[in-house]
């Protein structure tokens, strides 16, 4: 996104220029103008005797057919066109009305895993951020449309409330109080509040006696409020169910994910399982690799950050020179990340996936076969079946919620194209510090791994039986604040047979 904050400065120069042309050209007219005017309260007081001169007589002649059409040609001159041609250029590299939605939904996303009130949003008041922006009545009604359009009433009743809220308190805005109560009302419906979307539509009506849809609406809820009451006088139980809130807050509804709440728990830095007792089985060290003639010099920095599955993290795996020139070979290819479909194989984008990932190759540059072979001596895998160097550019709000990285039982074809079986370990590299949000979690065994630019974090996916470990069902946090670039390396059964042999048991 860093490129459209440089088309926007260009444009802005753009205008400015514009602008300029524009205040010379009206300056010119002006000048023009009250020359004229002088002219002709004299000229007017007296036609005849200002026309007897016959000097007057000629010079009034030729502006009429010269000068005055000088001035038209002046006034129709178009100093548009420096601008617009420029601003077309920039138009195709634009975001377009999917990518403002993205945008809205990110903030959306944000506001849930990290519980933000809007009023927390809307002020900009993020941690760790050197700017601070607001979001206006305006800019909290198109949040809250977004949200409406995509049949999302729970955010959509948030952000009304937003931009009611700052517009009691007198803030300008486009848009009007009786449009936010519109949309207000109807979602507070929609989440089973009909008491209040009664209350909130009679204020419409205050507002705006000729709304084309509050009468009948309140009319509506009137009956249903009605019929609830009568329910309730002969005792029988009433098909609605009461909203539940807190602090005038309306629960967030159930959703597609069962470990929702433990996922973004440990986004937060809550519920991670870290006891004193397993704390005591981390150590650090120095890493050569099984005695790796490459390592035994320089050894890498190892860390446990768990114990079961053992995970581990490596110090300065990558140079802040090798990760910018990784960086520049994958942001020409960056394109948005897609997941497997497990029943069809087919790549295809997920709502759950939220990023941009390329793929870099060997012969790309040498820095990626360097970086390459440092894995593999590190892992003491092969990376001749290994998957290329995945990078992925995780920005507002990007996300992957929890997901596995090897093939299930019930998808065996996903990696079948490759013929180099299973994803038996990942090299997960983190290519930038975040300022807040992006920890890797693993909401199974309550572990958090927080970004370190320069480090790695390798675990097995697979146990030495082939069989899955269900264990390492991981998730990236959604970025808070900041920018999150990480490369992947996904190491293959294949080649692998004997530098990783089979246990004795199905969980070795």
């Amino acid at each position: 996104m860093t490129d459209l904050i440089y088309a926007e400065k260009d444009l802005v120069q753009s205008l400015k220029a514009y602008i300029q042309e524009e205040e010379s050209k009206l300056a010119k007219i002006k000048s023009w103008a009250e020359k004229m005017e002088s002219l002709t309260v004299k000229s007017t007081s007296d036609p005849e005797g200002y026309l007897a001169h016959p000097v007057n007589a000629y010079k009034l002649v030729k502006r009429l057919n010269t000068e005055w059409l000088q001035l038209e040609n002046l006034v129709l001159e178009d100093a548009t066109k420096g601008f617009i041609a420029n601003l077309t250029i920039h138009r195709q590299f634009f975001p377009n009305e999917e990518d403002e939605t993205g945008a809205a939904k990110a903030l959306m996303r944000l506001q849930d895993t990290y519980k933000l009130d809007p009023e927390t949003i809307s002020k900009g008041a993020f941690p760790g951020t050197k700017y601070r922006s607001v979001l206006t009545v305006d800019d909290c009604f198109s949040m809250g449309k977004t949200a409406y359009n995509d049949a999302d009433y729970y955010h959509t009743v948030l952000w009304m409330q937003q931009a009611l809220k700052k517009h009691d308190d007198g803030e300008e805005a486009a848009i009007t109080k009786a449009e936010i109560l519109d949309y207000l009302s109807y979602g507070v419906f929609q989440l089973g509040d009909i008491q209040r979307a009664m209350e909130l539509t009679r204020r419409l009506v205050s507002l705006d006696p000729s709304h084309e849809r509050a009468g009948s609406n309140m009319r509506y809820f009137e009956r249903l409020l009605e019929k609830e009451k009568e329910a309730k006088t002969i005792n029988e139980t009433s098909d609605s169910i009461e909203p539940t809130t807190h602090g005038g807050i309306y629960e967030r509804p159930q959703d597609y994910l069962p470990e929702r709440e433990i996922y973004e728990a440990l986004c937060r830095g809550e519920g991670v399982k870290m006891t004193p007792r397993r704390q005591k089985r981390l150590f650090c060290r120095y890493h050569n690799g099984n005695q790796n003639p490459h390592l035994l010099i320089a050894p890498f920095k190892e860390e446990d950050e768990w114990d079961s599955p053992h995970i581990v993290r490596y110090y300065d795996v990558l140079s802040d020179e090798e990760i910018e020139k990784i960086k520049e070979l994958a942001k020409p290819k960056l394109a948005r990340a897609t997941v497997r479909d497990p029943k069809t194989g087919v790549l295809t984008t997920a709502n759950y996936r939220v990023s941009k990932s390329s793929w870099l190759e060997e012969n790309d540059d040498l820095v990626i076969a360097k970086v390459n072979h440092r894995m593999e001596q590190i892992t003491g895998l092969t990376v001749k079946t290994a998957e290329l160097l995945q990078v992925a550019n995780y920005g507002m709000g990007g996300q992957y919620e929890p997901h596995f990285d090897f093939s299930r039982k019930e998808e065996p074809d996903v990696f079948k194209h490759l013929g180099t079986g299973n994803r038996v370990a990942t090299f997960l590299s983190y290519m930038s510090d975040v300022e807040a949000g992006g920890a890797t979690v693993f909401p199974d065994f309550g572990a958090a791994i927080w970004p370190k630019k320069g480090t790695a974090v390798f675990w097995y996916n697979l146990f030495r039986s082939g069989e899955g470990d269900y264990r390492t069902r991981h998730a990236a946090c959604p970025v808070l604040v900041g920018c999150k670039w990480v490369s992947n390396k996904w190491f293959h059964e294949r080649g692998n047979e004997f530098l990783r042999p089979c246990g004795t048991t199905e969980v070795d």
